[in-house]
């Protein structure tokens, strides 16, 4: 009895956390699933991330965690799995909700740092609400992956 016991709490334990897991991003996911990205292009070459972003490949898409790209020169956006009316678009001057030309900060730090954090606002596909949101971003040649989570 004491063997199912602890059997049934382990059970229920590594429950708790694959489900907790699953659906929290953290920013660890978030850096990984940039860096993916990056060595994705670096062995392929962006035509062949894109490819991967439109399909939605689940290395790239889960959840509310998501990677898009965009030219660090124009601020064209070249890829978006969960919004694709925004590709071919430079929406760099647009603002949040709050009035952040968040866009402009991503493109200002790649250039300047190569990666980072940058805080805005965003529709989560998840929740369909703004939320507060923060990116991952990482320089791979000339092009923005961007990685964000929801802040809770």
């Amino acid at each position: 009895m004491k063997h199912l016991i602890t059997g049934s709490l382990l059970c229920l334990a590594l429950t708790s956390f694959a489900v907790s897991a699953a659906t929290e991003p953290t920013e660890k996911d978030a850096i990984a699933m940039a860096e993916r990205g990056a060595a994705f292009i670096k062995a392929h070459g962006k035509e062949e991330m894109i490819k991967k972003l439109i399909a939605k490949d689940p290395d790239f898409v889960q959840g509310s965690l998501y990677v898009d790209m965009r030219d660090i020169k124009t601020g064209i956006v070249l890829a978006h799995p969960i919004n694709p009316a925004i590709v071919g678009k430079d929406l760099t001057d647009v603002p949040d909700a709050n009035g952040k030309k968040y866009r402009r900060e991503i493109i200002e730090l790649a250039q300047k740092q190569g990666k980072g954090w940058v805080d805005y606002l965003y529709k989560n596909p998840v929740s369909g609400k703004i939320e507060p949101k923060t990116t991952y971003i990482l320089r791979v040649n000339d092009v923005v992956l961007e990685a964000g989570l929801y802040k809770k």
